[in-house]
């Protein structure tokens, strides 16, 4: 995670590139917390799931990763909006239909994880059924 803390501090990297990485580090930090990851970047109709993951208590979990580099405009999670939530469960349905993901789970949710960077280094706030 130290690298790619130090490669989300690089001012060159394009704002899709930086979200990317943000994804990355926030699939690391839950990895790091024993979930497992069942798809990234997953796309439908509805819009793209970034982060699908298998939590240790065998909940699915559609985790929304928003990365920013300063509050200018909000807090990160500001950016997930009604509209927005709307079109990930609509996602989210597609995702559960499809033949291949069919595994054993005790629930489905919907989290957020706003990443900020500051001077130190990402600061990850999770946000827990955030929706």
């Amino acid at each position: 995670m130290q690298d790619l803390s130090g490669r989300l501090r690089d001012p060159s990297l394009a704002p899709a590139q930086f979200g990317l990485l943000g994804e990355e580090y926030a699939a690391a930090w839950l990895a790091r917390r024993g979930w497992s990851p069942l798809s990234r970047n997953w796309h439908t109709r509805y819009g793209e799931l970034d982060l699908v993951m298998l939590d240790p208590n065998r909940t699915i979990v559609f985790v929304e990763v928003k990365t920013r580099r300063t509050t200018r405009y909000g807090s990160p999670q500001e950016a997930v909006t009604v509209r927005k939530r709307l079109r990930l469960r609509r996602a989210g349905v597609q995702w559960l239909l499809d033949p291949r993901h069919r595994i054993t789970h005790n629930g489905v949710r919907f989290d957020v994880i706003s990443i900020l960077l500051d001077a130190s280094g990402p600061t990850v706030n999770y946000i827990p059924e955030a929706f």
